[in-house]
């Protein structure tokens, strides 16, 4: 009977176990599928372990034998001062665009703004010798255009009407003594001559003097020395002038000049007898071409440029003085360089930035130095590596967030330091006066001053470690009690130990 009760209870145990297991495998919830793992981060590139300004875009050794440490698009972003993250609405909404920096050959050529002006090798001055007036006037018109030899004015000289007689009278009483004495002959001859040399030296051509008998006494018609125009007319008809004066100005536009302002950073790249492109808004589609034939040995110290001279044919007039334009220099293609776009460059005239797109939606404001332009493009000499991503539109926007970001940065408080100025086992004890503490004795000598010399040093946790603490005796352990004057009485007085070794008791 008791066999049979001990089986059905070995068996309404196992069910029981055989229930409890199957009830916990359907209440157990299922564990989630192991997380992908992450993909594999790219390094940006490797910078010095020692803090050195050298990266690598591969990994690599120091002179020590380091290692590079990589730094991660994510880690650059946030460690850069004044780094920007944009949400894509908000780069959508800024118009935030971004180009790579490439290499590419710098052009040796420049742009400059030019003037075309007077070819001053082509004007005219008339201005007689003698005095006199105005009768006619014919070219009566500034920027009247003329043809060589074309009647400009006819005047009236009362010198020239007596040395015009002195070679008339000379010149008849020579022909009258042809067959005389070779005396009288000479000496009329020189006479004539000198009358002769007189009008020439004032200004009276060959041809007038070959018909001086049919001109007006006193009169002479004043004829163009080349065709152009009138620049300048400062009488009228009937003025009175005298020896010197300036009664016209001529010009002649078949050849003009350009006046090219070079800026002084840019003179070393122009040269006698560079080639020249002429370009101006006021003759669109035109281009005029030309040399370069001379350069200023000055500066101009109010603009900080040279004036490069390049001459222009100009047979049909459309090139005026005083007409405005760009002047292309051309000059053979360069070395290679690190560009960027015009508009991706930052200058404040204290500092260069450019805004470097460090990973998606991350910019950071990065200090470079530039070269030479080529172009809409700007040389970088320092600062980028090629195929960063530069901002080239919405760049101040983001630039003025950068520096709001950053002087926040600069106006925060600095963090304290949990153990800053404790003495952590050799480190520096600035600050704390540790000089009268206790020093914790559970030996014999509890209570007793210690010299200052051996103070220890406090537990890391100590909410009062780097306090001032004031010195405190332990309580003695023997405070109240009284002390016999006299020592007890030794058990082994009046003994006889002479023949045993008392070396090793202790009293």
């Amino acid at each position: 009977m008791k066999h049979s009760h001990g089986i059905l209870i070995a068996t309404g145990l196992v069910v029981a176990l055989a229930g409890g297991i199957v009830l916990g495998r359907l209440t157990t919830p299922t564990k989630p599928a192991t997380a992908a793992a992450p993909a594999a981060r790219k390094p940006l590139y490797y910078r010095n372990p020692m803090g050195l300004p050298d990266t690598s875009p591969v990994p690599k050794k120091d002179e020590m034998g380091m290692d590079y440490i990589p730094v991660y698009a994510e880690d650059e972003a946030n460690a850069a001062p004044g780094a920007v993250a944009l949400s894509p609405a908000r780069i959508q909404t800024l118009g935030v665009r971004t180009e790579p920096v490439r290499r590419q050959p710098l052009a040796a050529g420049l742009q400059a703004s030019g003037t075309i002006t007077v070819d001053e090798t082509r004007q005219h001055v008339i201005a007689p010798r003698f005095d006199g007036w105005v009768e006619t006037l014919q070219a009566n018109q500034t920027g009247m255009a003329v043809k060589r030899g074309q009647t400009l004015a006819t005047v009236y000289s009362p010198q020239l009407l007596a040395a015009q007689e002195d070679y008339r009278v000379a010149d008849a009483a020579l022909r009258q003594l042809r067959g005389g004495d070779a005396a009288s002959l000479q000496s009329m001859q020189r006479l004539r001559d000198a009358a002769k040399r007189r009008l020439l030296n004032w200004g009276i051509g060959a041809g007038q003097l070959e018909h001086i008998a049919h001109l007006p006494p006193g009169n002479l018609a004043i004829t163009a020395p080349a065709a152009g125009v009138i620049v300048e007319k400062p009488v009228v008809q009937g003025a009175r002038f005298v020896a010197g004066d300036t009664l016209l100005r001529l010009a002649d536009l078949s050849t003009v000049w350009v006046t090219v302002n070079v800026p002084a950073a840019q003179v070393d790249k122009v040269r006698l007898g560079q080639p020249a492109r002429f370009t101006s808004p006021s003759l669109a589609g035109q281009a005029f071409d030309g040399t370069v034939g001379f350069l200023q040995p000055l500066l101009d110290a109010a603009s900080r440029t040279l004036a490069v001279r390049v001459a222009l044919r100009n047979p049909d007039g459309r090139l005026r003085p005083g007409l405005f334009g760009t002047v292309a220099l051309a000059g053979e293609d360069g070395k290679q360089g690190l560009t960027i776009p015009r508009s991706a460059l930052i200058d404040s005239g204290q500092r260069q930035v450019a805004l470097v797109e460090v990973a998606t939606g991350r910019f950071a404001p990065r200090p470079i130095t530039t070269g030479q332009r080529s172009g809409d493009r700007i040389e970088v000499l320092e600062g980028l590596r090629e195929g960063e991503r530069v901002v080239v539109e919405g760049n101040f926007l983001i630039d003025a967030e950068s520096n709001l970001r950053a002087a926040l940065q600069d106006m925060a408080p600095p963090q304290a330091v949990p153990h800053a100025g404790h003495d952590m086992g050799g480190h520096e004890m600035s600050g704390h006066d540790m000089s009268a503490t206790p020093t914790a004795d559970a030996g014999a000598h509890a209570g007793h001053a210690m010299p200052a010399a051996t103070t220890p040093k406090p537990a890391a946790d100590d909410p009062h470690a780097g306090h001032v603490m004031q010195p405190t005796a332990k309580p003695d352990p023997h405070a109240g009690h009284v002390m016999p004057d006299k020592p007890k009485a030794d058990p082994h007085a009046g003994h006889d130990m002479s023949g045993h070794d008392m070396s090793d008791m202790e009293h």
